[in-house]
């Protein structure tokens, strides 16, 4: 059994962030010392240590959580664990996408520098006027930023 500051080192996640796992449930809730200080098992660090990489991957915590669920039936088969990877890739791609979009916008805007005072800079004038730039649009409906 180990301490939260233990697991933090030993899975890369701060203290705050696997406290706010266990909040909203995606690790289980440790068992307390008599000082009811938090003790973490072997188990613990194994699902914080998936969390964390599918975080990295860029899975969504309703994805992780879906498949911690999905994990815990070893014995079924893996077409959801599959669906759920392959929404992703969709989603991994839509950014990629929007992300190259957005860097020929802004090598579009920076392209001809055409003044030494910012009155006359190129960016600021695509940015004053929408009609400058080559796509109508740089977001998508589910990101108003267009980043993701």
């Amino acid at each position: 059994m180990f301490s939260i500051g233990y697991l933090a080192r030993q899975s890369g996640c701060k203290v705050p962030t696997i406290r706010y796992y266990e909040q909203i449930g995606l690790m289980p809730v440790p068992n307390r010392t008599a000082g009811n200080q938090r003790v973490y098992g072997p188990a613990h660090l194994d699902r914080l240590s998936f969390i964390r990489h599918s975080r990295e991957l860029g899975f969504t915590l309703d994805d992780i959580r879906e498949l911690l669920r999905l994990s815990d039936h070893p014995e079924k088969p893996c077409h959801e664990v599959d669906r759920i990877a392959m929404r992703h890739l969709h989603r991994v791609r839509d950014r990629i996408a929007r992300l190259q979009r957005l860097e020929q916008e802004l090598e579009h805007m920076s392209e001809h520098p055409n003044g030494h005072t910012v009155r006359a800079c190129r960016v600021i004038e695509v940015l004053s006027d929408h009609s400058h730039c080559l796509s109508p649009s740089h977001t998508s409906s589910e990101d108003p930023s267009g980043l993701g």
